[in-house]
């Protein structure tokens, strides 16, 4: 079997390592990134204790008491997700909302053998929005959490591929994996696996790459494409993905395209008609295509990348009674720091964030150039007046918080 594989006298980490290293692998972000990342799966024998970002008590409380709605839950079966209204309804007086959970649906569900998946948990669970956050900024790729709760000896999903890469981190009971060698290698997020329906059941049907138990503490790394299916064994199974939603090299050439052709309704010629009794484009794609080639060399896809980075996650949660509590409280010694998440990029006298844009003196892009690296400063070394204007704007924030 080629699969990678670290264990638990394998795994240790150099001071200031990040969560990479110390919770996901055991590998150094060198090594993973040289030997692993995009390449091939990763079996990592308990690599960490996870109680504290998730467990069976974080399920329950989720379904039962937090009011949730869809599409933060979905149910399956038998390879099939159940529709939304077999485990929804209206919560009563002052929560009439209609598609809020039911939680008496959904333990009859699961005790029918239907797997439970709370989607989005970088949303509506604190410890796995906070791990996720740190995950992202390592990896330099957005990352979205999902948690997969399997009643004993049920299978929720037929075997199939994501278009994203995973983590996946047993939390509870254990799971018995099959792992099969892609159909279509490095998937784009438009190319799902039912585009290749025959052809993943008939892989499936091989011999499988990986056939592996998780058990509370492993963790599984899964490149894109590569085709999975899991079962509960014994007891519950709860388990965390962490998908990873990397950037491709089609992705930037799709923004560089954009950029090029955006440069191009700025041509006079390229906005001209055609000549009349034109029967195709054969006599004007020469000229055209030099226009082109001529518009994405010069091409700069740069904002556009940031932007749809910036459109890809959300800044770190803001509490807006404690920032009020800062900007009230504002002096020379207040410490702040930048808000975490926030994707800031400072282009000329402009900074863009993922909560707007704000432009500056000149006087001031010093100040806000410090800022940048993410580290407590005490508003008086900033520039007071400054610093109330980046609480009011909700981009620094206390650096208490």
């Amino acid at each position: 079997m080629s699969t990678s594989r670290t264990t638990l006298q394998d795994v240790g980490a150099a001071p200031g390592a990040g969560v990479l290293e110390t919770r996901l692998t055991g590998l150094s972000a060198e090594e993973f990134a040289r030997d692993v990342w995009a390449r091939k799966p990763l079996l990592t024998r308990r690599v960490s204790d996870f109680s504290d970002l998730f467990s069976a008590e974080a399920v329950d409380e989720l379904i039962s008491r937090r009011g949730l709605r869809t599409p933060f839950l979905r149910v399956a079966k038998d390879g099939a997700t159940l529709p939304d209204a077999t485990f929804t309804s209206s919560a009563g007086v002052g929560a009439t909302i209609s598609d809020q959970l039911d939680d008496t649906a959904l333990w009859r569900a699961f005790a029918d053998g239907a797997t439970l998946v709370l989607q989005a948990l970088q949303r509506t669970w604190g410890p796995v929005g906070e791990f996720g956050a740190r995950l992202s900024a390592q990896l330099g790729h957005p990352v979205q959490a999902n948690a997969y709760v399997t009643p004993p000896q049920s299978r929720g999903f037929d075997a199939h591929y994501d278009v994203h890469d995973v983590f996946v981190l047993q939390i509870a009971g254990t799971k018995r994996w099959l792992v099969h060698e892609p159909v279509h290698p490095d998937p784009l997020r438009d190319q799902p696996w039912t585009d290749h329906r025959s052809a993943v059941a008939e892989a499936a049907r091989g011999a499988a790459h990986l056939d592996t138990v998780l058990e509370p503490g492993d963790v599984l790394y899964l490149p894109r494409g590569w085709l999975h299916a899991a079962e509960a064994l014994g007891g519950v199974s709860v388990h965390l993905t962490l998908g990873i939603h990397t950037w491709t090299r089609y992705a930037l050439a799709e923004q560089l395209a954009q950029a090029a052709l955006a440069a191009l309704r700025d041509d006079p010629w390229m906005r001209s008609t055609l000549p009349l009794g034109v029967d195709g484009p054969d006599g004007e794609l020469g000229m055209i295509r030099e226009h082109l080639l001529a518009a994405v060399t010069k091409a700069d896809p740069a904002p556009l990348f940031h932007r749809a980075r910036r459109g890809q996650g959300r800044p770190a949660p803001l509490g807006p009674l404690a920032q009020l509590t800062a900007v009230d409280g504002l002096g020379p010694d207040t410490p702040v720091r930048l808000r975490a998440a926030l994707e800031a990029r400072l282009e000329g006298p402009r900074l863009t964030t993922r909560v707007g844009w704000l432009d500056f003196s000149e006087a001031d892009l010093p100040s806000v150039s410090r800022l940048l690296d993410g580290e407590a400063r005490a508003a008086g070394d900033l520039g007071v007046a400054l610093v109330g204007r980046l609480l009011r704007a909700g981009v620094l924030v206390p650096a208490g918080e």
